[in-house]
């Protein structure tokens, strides 16, 4: 079983979501937001850091998937974002998690089915999928949708290799 910490980064609030997934079976572990409120910047950037190495500590993830940076239109937003997911990429790289980014496209197309969803949609499919008993705050579903992006990605490309090796092998017999 694969436990897998998603991150929606943000420099005010940073989502995340854990869930473990198995045999194409997900479990929800947790989510939530690290709210860092109106503190000076650096000091923003250590409490995500401090965030993200304690949901380390808790659950113990064997992989970290975050979202990466979007083209923004304000070029001081995009520079935020962009170092708060540096803060938290460096807490996991520290515990020696590998770190995997994905687009919001890619996230979106996987959880809900199309790059174009909106973050409602995205909500509603992320409780779909965990069976969740309500509907999560849009940053958590963020994230838990980071962590669903990825466990499909892994996936993929386990049956990929799976494929390739079965055409080597089917070459290699003739």
């Amino acid at each position: 079983m694969a436990i897998i910490l998603g991150i929606d980064p943000g420099s005010r609030l940073t989502g995340y979501g854990v869930i473990a997934y198995k045999n194409n079976k997900f479990e929800y572990l947790g989510s939530g937001c690290i709210k860092v409120g109106d503190f000076d910047f650096p000091t923003r950037l250590k409490m995500i850091f401090q965030g993200v190495s304690q949901l380390v500590d808790q659950f113990s993830p064997d992989t970290f998937a975050i979202e990466q940076v979007f083209l923004a239109r304000n070029p001081d937003s995009a520079l935020k974002l962009g170092q708060a997911r540096g803060a938290a990429i460096v807490a996991a790289t520290i515990q020696d998690l590998m770190v995997f980014e994905y687009s919001a496209r890619q996230i979106k197309q996987a959880v809900v089915g199309t790059g174009a969803a909106k973050k409602e949609q995205v909500q509603h499919m992320v409780k779909q999928i965990l069976n969740l008993p309500g509907t999560p705050q849009a940053d958590a579903a963020d994230a838990l949708a980071v962590a669903i992006c990825h466990a499909h990605s892994e996936q993929n490309l386990i049956r990929l290799a799976g494929n390739a090796s079965k055409t080597v092998r089917g070459r290699l017999r003739k």
